[in-house]
């Protein structure tokens, strides 16, 4: 009697029948941005307990976030936010019953991401404007 790992498992179908599209491109990245959005909830909460617990703490949490790394985190949450709410935009239109056609659904998916990163990339250009609302470094 063999392990009941001995014998070769086939592969899930996906692997070889699906190819990738649009709306599944879509689909996975709404769950991605969600559970990236979970990670955000506890950078908010990092930057309230910084606040509350005085200037040197807050300070620390700033030099963090204005770092490099702390940029790329806070614009990668920015996308994400942005993704998440357009998406979720674009299920209530489809829970009106309109948008599933094919072409729509792509067009549609195709529109949330390019969409997102504009949003973001405009999010980040006002707050490095004169509006002031990133002043992380100094």
């Amino acid at each position: 009697m063999g392990s009941q790992f001995s014998d070769p498992r086939p592969l899930s179908p996906f692997t070889t029948i699906w190819r990738w599209h649009i709306t599944m491109v879509a689909s996975i990245l709404h769950r991605l941005s969600g559970v990236a959005l979970y990670g955000g909830a506890f950078v908010f909460t990092a930057w309230l307990v910084a606040a509350a617990m005085g200037q040197t703490v807050y300070g620390r949490f700033t030099a963090l976030a204005g770092s490099v790394p702390g940029l790329v985190v806070l614009f990668g949450l920015t996308l994400a936010l942005c993704f998440h709410l357009l998406n979720g935009v674009r299920h209530l239109v489809w829970d009106s019953g309109a948008g599933y056609e094919k072409q729509t659904a792509e067009r549609s998916a195709w529109a949330v991401l390019v969409l997102a990163l504009l949003l973001t990339v405009a999010i980040w250009a006002a707050a490095y404007s004169g509006l002031g609302l990133l002043n992380l470094g100094g």
